[in-house]
């Protein structure tokens, strides 16, 4: 129908006429209370945001004469940190001469993916990028864990766990303060004072 014949029904039965599909041809709209669909509308907004997972890029640093403790130290990093469903940049760095042998990165590099292949895929491979040399690791996706479950509401956990209400505590009487009296000072003292 025609938007000036549509606009006066909404008008008539005291609603909006909203434009649902604007990209249609021709354009689809609906005769609505248009403050509850827009509010209903922010409301699955907000809640697919809520399920979404933020993946944050972790660095992890090398260096070419990096010994064998160091390394597995770092190693278990990376593994959680992929575990956990965050990327990792792991950089060798070099220092003044060490460039020359700038293969030895290289090898520390693919180690450390080869020694993580079943829980991470290498997305960037080694690359030099002037003084440092950058691979960056993501995890499969078998690995990625889903969000952890909420931890129960602050009123369940104090009523037992079960949601039920305790009965009422009777408030409890204060205790009658006896006045405070000085300590008598002892017959030798009072003498000694001026």
């Amino acid at each position: 129908m025609p938007p000036a014949q549509a606009l006066s029904i909404a008008e008539e039965k005291g609603l909006d006429l909203v434009e649902i599909a604007a990209t249609a041809t021709p354009p689809v709209c609906r005769i609505m209370n248009s403050g509850k669909f827009f509010y209903q509308q922010a409301k699955r907004e907000s809640e697919a945001r809520k399920h979404q997972r933020h993946i944050q890029v972790k660095e992890v640093k090398f260096r070419p004469k990096i010994d064998e403790h160091d390394f597995q130290f770092k190693k278990r990093n990376v593994e959680r940190f992929l575990n956990d469903g965050n990327k990792v940049k792991s950089t060798v760095i070099f220092r003044g001469r060490e460039m020359v042998h700038n293969e030895i990165g290289r090898r520390i590099l693919n180690r450390l993916a080869a020694e993580l292949t079943e829980s991470a895929l290498i997305e960037v491979p080694p690359r030099q990028e002037g003084m440092t040399m950058v691979q960056i690791l993501s995890p499969k996706k078998e690995h990625v864990p889903a969000k952890p479950p909420k931890a129960a509401s602050k009123g369940k956990k104090a009523a037992g766990g079960d949601g039920a209400s305790k009965e009422p505590r009777e408030p409890k009487e204060p205790k009658e303060k006896k006045p405070r009296t000085p300590p008598a000072a002892s017959a030798g003292e009072s003498e000694k004072k001026p």
